[in-house]
């Protein structure tokens, strides 16, 4: 039976070559976005599923709430870790600090090497199998550290590294371990593991506090068969206890799984730790995976249409098969696999346009890059038959149902005589709800890539033409300056501790007549040109005079706007609020600071948040440095070049790592380009294959309708009234898509895209339209071709036969 299913389905499709054409390469471009939806979906769940308990490991996620101030961080304090280890019986625990980068002296070798500060019980719960040396004391004693297969190579060459001593600034480190290299999907990534006990050492001040929450890293590894609530409650007493200790702050914990943390919940980061690995919120993949559903749908449209379309053609053959003993079933069993063999030809087309998509989405941003591999596995492999099928399935689903139920004798009934609505049919029905999708889709990217440009372009209120920011990566400042001063092209520079606007953040918390009240206030540190190379705008006061040698000494402070207004300073007046003292307290400490100057407000944080609280504060030697050099703009590349030579007098190790502030802020907002690129280029896949169908259902539509054509040409008809006569119901369908979408894409990115950024553009009526005038061009060259050639018709060709 199956057999003969497949024999008159193919003999169905080679009569109508056109139509299975037009529906092969629509399934095709459509199945091709679910193939690579399928891959990315597949490679995020593919992490960390290597770790032999992986289904019990937890990440502990610190819920803290400071003066109203909710926030979940991936980060919590090393006394957390280790009162869970004390207080919590059966589940093993393991920290990881994340801010060791250092270079590594072998000899004459120097080679920069990044990994964690960790302790011997890593190698406990995660699963990094160990080449050399014993896991369980490898990372027990002060200076040991773990190497990579890798690093091991790139220091030691081919040489045993075990036993053997690198030496880190002035400290020699013993390897005592070599473990096998991290897998690609694995979240925690380095080149060494580190004693914790040596950070320890060298870290005594504030290094166990409680308030100390950046850059650790707390795991555990629950005991078979335990009661996740029964650990939740523990874990919540000794927040409670440890909370008590800190005025203004409570702090909880909760469990996150390690399945959970590549795709979950988005944590904010915290000030100077950054995430560890790749992160996806569902969100995304939801709203991904909505995008990729709604172009399959309009390729399943295509096939139901067209299908429909034949009905005439096709309902002898249904009434003959009836008339002699068929089934229902037996009907649409034979529809369904007439559309499974065009979604399985369809496959080999998709993987083809896989293969060819697959590096152009990995290099949309950078962090796709270091996210996915859409490497072909027996798994994805199996996914995409199973994925080829349901489509099939899908397509072929409306049509089987509709013939299976048509009797032998309205078998010679038309099928447009099927309503979905009162006055709709059914082929009509599914183009309005096909086109107002595909308008939806070119509108939403018009109004997207507009709205991206305008915050490129978005008034920061500060000046970031032609500033290069160079990251020192742990060096002085002082010689680089001395020779970035030297070069006629830099005209001005300037110190900083962070890049403003693009996402980085630090702060602490001020107080200013009331000791209960604290606000947030956010914070760079910055030498006495900062401000004047950046044009920031001073309103009262003046600039830095002191040079303090260390973060406590420096207590001048220069506050925005903002700050005056959350505390009342000088009745919100910039000229009373020069020389009032606040308190200002982060992990460096306590201090009192004078106000010396007040700044007009400027977009510290992403155009997608609020004007903020801001504190400048003097740059010190202790603080790391960007350096901030104002180049002229005659040729920018040429003095690039320059400034990288002189980088390489001071760092031979160490690349130089600079970028202009625009490129910066055009990084910043890479995630909201990529989505723009991918949705436009859905939106090209939606609108081809719309124009597909069209052109199917006109090129019926005429051939159908020749002989009332060649009779009306008779009659008189112009060939310009015959065009009218045959594009109107066409062109009715797709004044009611865009009725419908113009208005909901509107409503969508006003209620709800674009309150997430406050200071947005309205959306133009141009924006609207844009779409719409591409789609009804399309339109107009599909059904014209068509028209035009049924109206040039000779009537004496077409009617002889009757």
């Amino acid at each position: 039976m199956i057999g003969s299913y497949i024999k008159t389905a193919r003999r169905n499709l080679l009569r109508n070559k056109l139509f299975s054409a037009i529906n092969m390469v629509g399934l095709a471009i459509s199945m091709s976005v679910g193939l690579l939806l399928i891959a990315f979906v597949l490679d995020l769940y593919s992490y960390d599923k290597f770790h032999q308990y992986g289904d019990r490991i937890y990440r502990i996620t610190n819920v803290l709430t400071t003066n109203g101030d909710r926030g979940k961080f991936a980060t919590t304090s090393l006394k957390t870790g280790k009162l869970i280890r004390q207080k919590v019986a059966g589940a093993k625990v393991t920290i990881l600090r994340n801010d060791f980068t250092q270079d590594a002296h072998v000899g004459d070798k120097i080679l920069p090497i990044k990994g964690f500060w960790a302790d011997p019980s890593v190698f406990t719960i995660f699963t990094f199998p160990m080449l050399e040396g014993n896991p369980e004391t490898a990372l027990k004693d002060p200076y040991s550290i773990v190497l990579t297969e890798t690093a091991a190579q790139k220091l030691f060459g081919n040489d045993d590294a075990l036993g053997k001593v690198v030496r880190f600034d002035t400290l020699d480190y013993q390897v005592t371990g070599v473990i096998k290299d991290v897998p690609f999907f694995s979240h925690i990534h380095f080149e060494a593991l580190v004693s914790l006990s040596t950070a320890e050492q060298l870290n005594r001040s504030n290094f166990d506090k409680w308030a100390n929450t950046p850059s650790n890293f707390v795991y555990m590894l629950l005991p078979e068969q335990t009661d996740r609530a029964s650990i939740q409650s523990e874990l919540d007493a000794i927040a409670r206890e440890e909370s008590r200790i800190e005025a203004n702050t409570k702090v909880q914990f909760e469990l996150l799984p390690l399945y959970k943390i590549v795709v979950g919940e988005n944590l904010r980061r915290s000030e100077g730790s950054g995430y560890v690995g790749p992160h996806m919120p569902p969100t995304v993949l939801w709203i991904l995976g909505g995008l990729a559903l709604v172009v399959i749908l309009s390729a399943c449209f295509n096939y139901t249409n067209l299908s429909m379309a034949r009905a005439m053609r096709r309902f002898k053959e249904v009434g003959l098969r009836k008339a002699i003993g068929a089934g229902k079933s037996q009907v649409w069993q034979q529809f369904l696999v007439e559309a499974i063999m065009i979604s399985l030809a369809s496959l080999l087309l998709s993987f083809i346009l896989f293969l060819i998509l697959r590096p152009q989405l990995i290099s949309l941003a950078p962090e796709m890059q270091r996210t996915v591999k859409l490497s072909l596995t027996p798994t994805m492999v199996i996914t995409f038959i199973i994925f080829s099928v349901t489509v099939g399935g899908i397509a072929g689903l409306m049509p089987a149902l509709f013939f299976s139920k048509v009797s032998a004798i309205s078998a010679l009934r038309n099928v447009s005589t099927v309503k979905v609505f009162k006055y709709a049919t059914l082929r009509r029905a599914l183009v309005v709800i096909q086109y107002t999708l595909t308008l939806i889709f070119i509108t939403a990217t018009a109004i997207g890539y507009v709205q991206y440009k305008n915050i490129l372009a978005f008034d920061l209120g500060f000046n970031t033409e032609n500033i290069l920011n160079i990251n020192m990566q742990g060096n002085k400042p002082d010689a680089f300056l001395k020779e970035l001063r030297e070069m006629p092209e830099v005209t001005a520079l300037s110190r900083s501790l962070i890049i403003t606007s693009v996402g980085n953040a630090w702060g602490g918390y001020m107080k200013y007549t009331d000791s209960r009240d604290s606000a947030l206030v956010l914070t760079n540190h910055v030498d006495e040109n900062y401000l004047a190379l950046h044009d920031y705008k001073l309103i009262a006061g003046g600039n830095f005079k002191a040079h303090p040698t260390t973060t406590e000494a420096a207590t001048e402070v220069i506050v925005n706007q903002q700050v005056l207004k959350r505390f009342n300073i000088g009745n919100n007046n910039p000229e009373k609020a020069i020389g009032k003292e606040v308190t200002f307290s982060s992990f460096h400490g306590t201090r009192r600071m004078t106000i010396i100057g007040v700044m007009k407000d400027f977009h510290y944080g992403k155009v997608d948040n609020l004007i903020e609280p801001v504190a400048f504060m003097a740059w010190t030697p202790d603080d790391r440095a960007i350096i901030n050099a104002k180049i002229h703009p005659t040729d920018l590349l040429a003095t690039r070049a320059k400034i990288e030579s002189a980088w390489k007098k001071i760092d031979r190790v160490h690349p130089l790592q600079a970028k202009f502030y625009t490129q910066e802020i055009e990084d910043a907002y890479s995630e909201f380009s990529a989505m723009v690129k991918i949705i436009g280029f859905l939106s090209f896949l939606a609108i081809s294959i719309a124009s597909m169908g069209l052109f199917g259902m006109v090129a019926y539509t005429t051939e159908t309708r020749l002989k009332e054509i060649s009779i009306r040409k008779v009659m008189g008809a112009s060939s310009g009234s015959l065009i009218y006569l045959l594009s109107r119901g066409f062109l009715v369908m797709l004044s009611v898509s865009a009725l419908i979408a113009l208005p909901v894409t509107y409503l969508f990115f006003e209620k709800m895209v674009l309150t997430r950024f406050p200071y947005h553009t309205p959306v133009q009526v141009t924006e609207l339209f844009i779409g719409l005038l591409a789609v009804l061009l399309i339109a107009f060259l599909m059904i014209g071709s068509q028209t035009m050639k049924a109206a040039k018709s000779n009537p004496v060709d077409v009617l002889k036969g009757e």
